[in-house]
């Protein structure tokens, strides 16, 4: 009788812990399922167990497991296997992954494991008919499962070029098992996807459909509700810990989703036979989870997931990443291009206002153009709607004493607090501090602290009060910090309730609205001047992506593009919707000096409480990579925020050719952190790897 169990727990620590099995828990113990075990003097936690064994550990006192939560495991077994490459590839510890992995509930004691009582789901079953469809799908699709057969006159007509793309796909995966939809904006590449989900269900496959933003979840998942009923299943953090725990526990059952639609968290859920992998706006750069750990990017993690299961993967963009398309046009990826739009509609014309020469005229004081104003009261006046772009939320990225230049900042972080007049306070984006706004400079005493740059709030009030007629909404990270906040305000433009839409970078993925008919890019410039080898990249998707939200039905759209830079071959590129023109510049630059796509980054952070211990660590670290990978080493350096939340943050980057085993790198790179940290001088530092960074 096997008397120990190897333990993984959500905590930052290498390896597995060894538990001893107590005679009443050896014949429920199974691999997969959850165990609380005793963790630190009086702590416990719920671990997962991975293997069960009778091999007595040596030289250490090996306490007794409490309590076996699940009486069968809940993940498959090669979810396990996942996970350690995960753990692997993106340098953390396996207990990171598995705290990443499961819902909350299920990394404590007491989690719900029965079905719902038959009173609470006639309620809920009542409220799901009475409640809009964007309201009620969240515990619809958790309720009823993948039972109804499905029906196939249901599915989309395809124009010809997009059944001539669905055909070129079927080719592609014939020879590559990754392909890339290039499509251009309103291409129709949904009603593809949808294609190719009724195949997959009905060869009796699962799929997972990946989204970059929850904001995009709400206008998908009401048309593919339509075609796939409820076999369909959502998956994201705005969710309930309790809905999202019923999704995970469904995809066990005999009654699985057929589909999961859902963000990157979204790849830990369990899958027996998962068939196809779709990735929406993959170019996205919230597909890359920045903190905590695990740093994976959910593009290339569902890539992994999908090669493991023999599944094929679809990658579909207007406005390919650099990383992609570099794998398609080498001959790793497929790669199926569409160029029209769906009913022939021209993509929108592009109109670029030059602000420096505006402003040298005297012809523009504030944020808006003349330009920009008529076009936006032509369109009201034709009953049509305004998109407003900026990439900044807030009311005004900070403010400043007039007399001395005093600027408000964080005392945790180094960087400025933006002031946000709704709640009259300044705030950090990153650590979240705020004050309320200065009287006064402390510096000089000057009563005038003017605001300097402009945000979506800003833009909300000013665009409300010279068009009073206007309803005018606002769609950032402040006013969506609910599902419902931004399935309302979503909702309401959707249904005409609102005229003019501003937003950040969440209105230029994949929203389809039929009656915008002018989109306005209010400032190029903030995209451009990015200190980051991307910045063009990023700019290029950002602008060309939220032109393509202008004329998606029967009439052309228009975009008044309003930047310094008129001149640089960026703006012509994104006029004239030159993607590949913009991607051969780049990519000489990228190939010059040696970034990705034809290298690999690593790069190694410190971080500290005292900024000579961060400085002396990043020192050392340095010097140990260079002993390793030479002249591939570049640092010590500060990054752009060097203190974040009172912690001082350093960095080095590695940058590793393709022909370096990247599983060897890897090794020596946790071997040496491993070292550092055992001195005593580092051992309160933190140490961490983000691999493939964006």
């Amino acid at each position: 009788m096997a008397e120990f169990v190897d333990v993984i727990l959500p905590v930052p620590l290498p390896g597995t812990f060894t538990y001893a099995l107590p005679p009443q828990l050896q014949s429920a113990a199974e691999a997969g399922c959850r165990i609380v075990v005793p963790f630190g003097a009086k702590k416990t936690a719920v671990g997962l167990i991975v293997r069960i064994h009778d091999n007595q550990p040596k030289g250490i006192k090996v306490k007794d497991a409490i309590e076996v939560v699940d009486a069968s495991p809940i993940i498959f077994p090669h979810q396990l296997v996942f996970w350690r490459w995960l753990s692997s590839y993106y340098l953390c510890h396996l207990g990171e992954v598995y705290k990443a992995a499961l819902p909350g509930p299920m990394k404590k004691k007491k989690v719900h494991r029965g079905s719902r009582s038959s009173q609470e789901e006639q309620s809920l079953r009542l409220s799901a008919q009475t409640l809009p469809l964007s309201q009620s799908q969240g515990d619809e699709a958790i309720l009823f499962g993948g039972q109804d057969a499905l029906d196939l006159g249901e599915l989309p007509s395809l124009s010809s070029a997009q059944s001539s793309a669905l055909a070129s796909i079927h080719n592609q995966w014939e020879k590559h098992p990754v392909c890339l939809l290039h499509g251009v904006t309103s291409s129709g590449k949904t009603e593809i996807y949808i294609h190719l989900i009724a195949e997959a269900i009905k060869s009796g496959k699962q799929v997972l459909y990946l989204l970059p933003e929850i904001v995009l979840t709400t206008q998908l998942t009401d048309r593919l509700r339509r075609v796939f009923g409820h076999r369909l299943g959502i998956y994201h953090s705005k969710y309930s810990d309790r809905q999202r725990e019923d999704v995970w526990l469904r995809q066990l059952s005999d009654t699985p989703y057929d589909i999961i639609v859902g963000v990157r968290s979204s790849i830990f859920l369990p899958f027996d036979r998962l068939g196809l992998v779709i990735v929406d706006e993959e170019h996205e750069v919230t597909f890359k989870q920045q903190d905590p750990a695990p740093r994976y990017h959910a593009r290339n993690a569902a890539i992994m997931l999908a090669s493991r299961a023999g599944a094929r993967t679809l990658l579909g963009t207007a406005t390919p990443s650099f990383e992609s398309y570099f794998n398609a046009r080498t001959g790793k990826y497929g790669l199926v291009t569409l160029t029209e739009r769906y009913g022939q509609v021209r993509l929108p014309e592009i109109e670029v206002v030059d602000v420096s020469e505006m402003k040298r005229k005297k012809l523009m004081k504030g944020i808006f153009s003349p330009r920009l104003l008529e076009a936006i009261r032509e369109a009201l006046q034709a009953h049509e709607q305004v998109i407003l772009f900026q990439n900044r939320r807030g009311y005004a990225p900070m403010m400043e004493c007039d007399i001395c230049g005093w600027v408000p900042s964080c005392p945790h972080c180094d960087v400025r607090l933006t002031y946000h007049r709704r709640n009259r306070l300044v705030t950090c984006h990153y650590c979240g501090f705020s004050s309320q706004i200065p009287t006064e400079c402390p510096s000089c005493g000057n009563t005038h602290l003017r605001q300097r740059g402009f945000g979506t709030e800003r833009i909300e009030a000013e665009i409300a009060e010279m068009f009073p007629e206007a309803s005018v909404a606002r769609m950032d990270l402040d006013t969506t910090r609910t599902r419902t906040a931004y399935e309302s305000i979503i909702s309401d433009f959707e249904h005409e309730k609102t005229d003019i839409l501003v937003g950040t970078q969440m209105v230029t993925k994949g929203l389809d609205f039929g009656r915008v008919s002018l989109v306005g890019i209010l400032d190029a410039d903030t995209m451009l001047l990015q200190p980051d080898f991307r910045a063009y990249e990023r700019a290029y998707q950002m602008m060309a992506q939220v032109a393509g939200r202008a004329g998606r039905r029967q009439s052309q759209g228009r975009v008044i593009l309003q930047t310094r830079q008129a001149a640089l071959p960026l703006i012509a590129q994104v006029t004239e919707g030159n993607y590949d023109a913009m991607y051969a510049e780049q990519m000489e630059e990228r190939r010059a000096f040696a970034y990705p796509p034809f290298v690999r980054l690593i790069v190694v952070y410190v971080k500290h409480r005292q900024a000579d211990i961060a400085d002396h660590l990043i020192i050392e670290a340095t010097k140990a990579l260079r002993q390793l990978f030479g002249s591939r080493v570049l640092g010590p350096d500060e990054p752009v925020v060097s203190r974040v939340s009172g912690l001082f943050i350093r960095k080095a980057i590695v940058k590793l050719e393709s022909k370096i085993p990247i599983s060897k790198a890897h090794l020596m790179l946790m071997d040496m952190r491993t070292s550092l940290l055992a001195d005593k001088t580092f051992s309160s530092a933190h140490i961490y790897f983000d691999v493939d960074p964006l």
